[in-house]
C-alpha cells in the first residue's frame, strides 16, 4: 500500500536447550503476526535453542532436536505468507555456523551465516562457530533440501521491499555487512541479536540502529534474545526496536517476563526515492549478489502509523526551540555575510504588521546585534494602502519603535491612484491589476530608498509563498536578499514566537501571531481584514505538507493524498484533494517566478532556489500529476 509494509520484531520466551517447546512459541507468534497483516517478523539470534546454552552447541542431540523443531515449524506455517527470520545453528562442511533462516509458506528460502563472531569477555562464540564471511554462492543441505547459503543473499518481493540480514556483532563491526547489502539494493535490514545488558549499552545499541538506518537510507529491525536466557553471569534483556532513516519508530520495554512483539508500518517506497538524491549510492560498487524471490506476503489494510501533519515543525517543544534558535542564527549570519561582502551598512525592510515581515525584521535586528551595529541603520518602512487595517499598521509601528530601528511611513494610496489614472484602470475594479499595482509600488519605494541610503532591500517572502508563487512578479517577489526564502509558513509563527522571551515586544508579537494572514490589498470591512490568504488558496499547513512530501521524497500525488488523509482528521478527502490540485497547478505554473528569485539563505533540507536545490523549466506541464491523482 503506497510502499508501506508492516514489519515486526519479536522477543519470544525461551526455555534453554528445549527446541520443541521454543518452536511452539515461535509458531504462535508467526500466526499472530499473519493475523496482524505483518509482512516480515524477526526473531532473535539462536532463538530455537537459546543463545546461552554454552557447550551444548557441541552436542549432536541439541542440533538434531533443533532441526526437528524447524521441520515442525515448516509444516505448521505452510499456509502463512508472513516471512519469518529465525536464528538457527547449521552444520556445513564439518563446521558449525550461527545463522539466520528466512522462512515463508513452509519453505526455507535462504540461510545467512554470521560474519563477525564476538570472542571477548562474556562472549566466546569462536569456541563453537566459524565466521561465514567468506561463504558466497553456496548451497546448504538442510532437512533434505538444497537451500541457498551465504552472506551474498538478499530477498525481495519485486516491488518496494528488498531486505538483507546481519547478526548481532555484524552491526558493531568496522564494516557492517549491511553496508554492502544497501549498496546491492537492500532498503531493509534485519538483525538477529543476543546482546546482554550493561549500564549504558541499550542507549548505544539504539544509536547504532538509528545511525545505520540513516547512513544506509533504510529501515532497520533489531531483535535481541531475552526472557528465559541464562542469567548465570550476564542478563539478556530482550531489546527490540525498528528504525527508519535515522528515527527509532518503535521500541519495546526491555527485561520483560513474557514474550513481546513490536510492529511498525515502514515506508520503503519513500526510502527508495530518497536514495535517488544520494549520489554515493551510484558511486558505490555492488558485489555479486543472489536475490531470492519472496512469495506474495501478508499486506496491511489500514495504516497504523502516525503521519506528522507539520513535518517542518519539530513536535518536541525543546527541540523546536533549539531549531528556531539555529534558524535565526543561520539567516542572521547569512545576512551579515551579504552586508559585509557588499560593504553595505543599512538594511531596508517593508513592515506590514504580518508574520513574514515581522520575522525578517527580527532576524535583521539579531544580525545587527551580533555585528554590534546601531539598530538605526535598519530602515523599516510602513506603506499603508487601500487594504491596510489599523491593527496591522499599529503593530508594525509599535514593533519598530520598541526595537529602536529607523521608522518611516509612506502611504501608497495616492501613488496607486495616479498609476491607475496613467494606465486607465478603474479604481473601483478590485482585480489583480488593482492588487499588483500596490505591491509593485511598495517594492519600487523600497528599492529607491535603498539606492538613496546605500542600503540592502530585505525580502520577506517565505518558502511556502515561493512554492505557490503567491507573490506579485517584480513586486513583493523581488528584493536584494530573500531572508525568509528557506522558511515554510508553518514554521514562521514559531520563529516569531521564539522572540517573545523579550518582554518589551512580547505583547506586540502575540497580537501579530493572532492576526489573520493577508496581503491586505483589498479594502477592509469596518477596519477588519476581509482578504484572508488561506481562504483563497487553502490552508498553509496542507500546502507545506504537500511541498514536503513532493520535494523531499518525490511522492506521487496519490500517495501525498493518502498520507494527508491520515495526518489531517479535520479535512475530508475532497477538501484535501481540492487544495492538492491547486498546489500542483500553482507549483508548476509559477516556476517562472522562482527562476528569477533573488538570493536567499537555505535553512533546511528543502529549498527552491533555481541556482541550487530546484531546477525546473518554467513551461513544464502539471497534467501528468493531475492524471495520476485522478487515476
Amino acid at each position: 500500500m503506497h510502499g508501506f509494509y508492516r514489519i515486526a520484531s519479536s522477543v519470544p520466551k525461551v526455555t534453554l536447550a528445549n527446541p520443541s517447546q521454543n518452536i511452539q512459541e515461535i509458531i504462535a507468534i508467526i500466526h499472530e503476526e499473519y493475523r496482524h497483516g505483518t509482512s516480515v517478523v524477526l526473531f532473535p539470534e539462536l532463538c530455537i535453542t537459546g543463545y546461552s546454552v554454552g557447550d551444548l552447541f557441541l552436542n549432536q542431540n541439541l542440533i538434531e532436536s533443533q532441526n526437528r523443531a524447524l521441520a515442525h515449524l515448516l509444516t505448521s506455517t505452510k499456509q502463512i505468507p508472513t516471512v519469518a527470520i529465525i536464528g538457527i545453528v547449521v552444520a556445513f562442511e564439518h563446521r558449525l555456523y550461527n545463522c539466520g533462516a528466512v522462512v515463508q509458506n513452509g519453505h526455507i528460502l535462504g540461510v545467512i551465516p554470521k560474519s563477525y563472531l564476538p570472542n571477548k569477555n562474556e562472549f566466546y562464540e569462536k569456541r563453537y562457530f566459524q565466521s561465514g564471511i567468506r561463504l558466497h554462492s553456496k548451497t546448504l543441505n538442510l532437512l533434505g533440501k538444497e537451500i541457498p547459503f551465504g552472506v551474498d543473499l538478499l530477498f525481495g518481493d519485486g516491488a518496494d521491499m528488498t531486505f538483507g540480514i546481519e547478526i548481532c556483532e555484524d552491526l558493531w563491526a568496522i564494516l557492517p555487512p549491511s553496508n554492502q547489502m544497501a549498496i546491492n539494493g537492500a532498503n531493509l535490514i534485519f538483525n538477529l541479536s543476543a546482546s546482554n545488558e550493561l549500564v549504558g549499552k541499550s542507549h548505544y545499541r539504539q544509536e547504532l540502529v538509528s545511525t545505520q538506518s540513516a547512513r544506509l537510507v533504510c529501515a532497520y529491525a533489531y531483535s535481541s534474545c531475552g526472557v528465559g536466557e541464562s542469567s548465570s553471569d550476564t542478563l539478556f534483556g530482550g531489546d527490540a526496536m525498528i528504525g527508519e532513516y535515522g528515527t527509532i519508530v518503535v521500541k519495546n520495554k526491555r527485561v520483560a517476563l513474557e514474550s513481546s512483539t513490536i510492529r511498525a508500518d515502514i515506508d520503503l517506497g519513500k526510502l527508495i526515492w530518497l536514495r535517488h538524491h544520494q549520489s554515493y549510492f551510484g558511486d558505490s560498487i555492488p558485489s555479486p549478489t543472489r536475490l531470492i524471490a519472496l512469495n506474495k506476503m501478508a499486506t496491511i489494510d489500514e495504516l497504523h502509523r502516525t503521519i506528522d501533519k507539520h513535518p517542518f515543525v519539530p513536535s518536541n517543544p525543546a527541540k523546536r526551540q533549539e531549531v528556531c534558535e539555529e534558524i535565526i542564527a543561520i539567516v542572521a549570519h547569512g545576512l551579515i555575510k551579504r552586508l559585509q561582502h557588499a560593504r553595505i551598512a543599512k538594511a531596508v525592510i517593508g513592515i506590514s504588521g504580518g508574520l513574514d515581515s515581522t520575522l525578517a525584521l527580527l532576524a535583521t535586528y539579531r544580525a545587527y546585534e551580533i555585528m554590534g551595529k546601531d539598530a538605526k541603520d535598519i530602515i523599516a518602512i510602513t506603506m499603508p494602502g487601500f487594504g491596510t487595517t489599523n491593527r496591522t499598521q499599529s503593530n508594525a509601528i509599535k514593533l519598530c519603535e520598541a526595537l529602536g530601528v529607523t521608522l518611516r511611513t509612506i502611504p501608497i494610496s495616492n501613488l496607486a491612484l495616479a498609476e491607475f489614472e496613467a494606465i486607465k484602470h478603474d479604481k473601483d475594479t478590485h482585480d489583480v491589476t488593482y492588487e499588483n499595482v500596490q505591491a509593485r509600488i511598495r517594492t519600487t519605494i523600497l528599492m529607491n530608498i535603498a539606492n538613496k541610503e546605500g542600503g540592502l532591500v530585505i525580502g520577506t517572502g517565505d518558502l511556502s509563498e515561493i512554492a505557490l508563487g503567491w507573490s506579485t512578479y517584480n513586486g513583493d517577489h523581488m528584493s536584494m536578499y530573500g531572508l525568509n526564502s528557506g522558511i515554510p509558513k508553518t514554521l514562521i509563527s514559531y520563529l516569531v514566537e521564539y522572540f517573545t522571551y523579550d518582554e518589551s515586544i512580547q505583547e506586540i508579537l502575540v497580537d501579530i501571531l493572532a492576526t489573520p494572514i493577508s496581503p491586505e490589498l483589498l479594502p477592509p470591512a469596518n477596519d477588519t481584514i476581509t482578504q484572508e490568504t488561506q481562504t483563497i488558496i487553502g490552508p498553509y499547513e496542507l500546502h507545506d505538507f504537500f511541498l514536503y512530501h513532493m520535494i523531499k521524497y518525490g511522492a506521487k500525488p496519490s500517495k501525498i493524498l493518502f498520507l494527508a488523509q491520515h495526518a489531517f482528521e479535520e479535512y475530508d478527502k475532497a477538501t484535501i484533494k481540492k487544495w492538492l490540485i491547486l498546489f500542483l497547478q500553482r507549483f508548476f505554473t509559477q516556476q517562472f517566478k522562482r527562476n528569477a528569485m533573488p538570493d536567499g539563505i537555505k535553512v533546511g533540507t528543502i529549498a527552491l532556489s533555481p541556482r541550487a536545490d530546484w531546477k525546473m523549466p518554467s513551461d513544464a506541464s502539471y497534467q501528468a500529476w493531475i492524471e495520476e491523482l485522478e487515476g
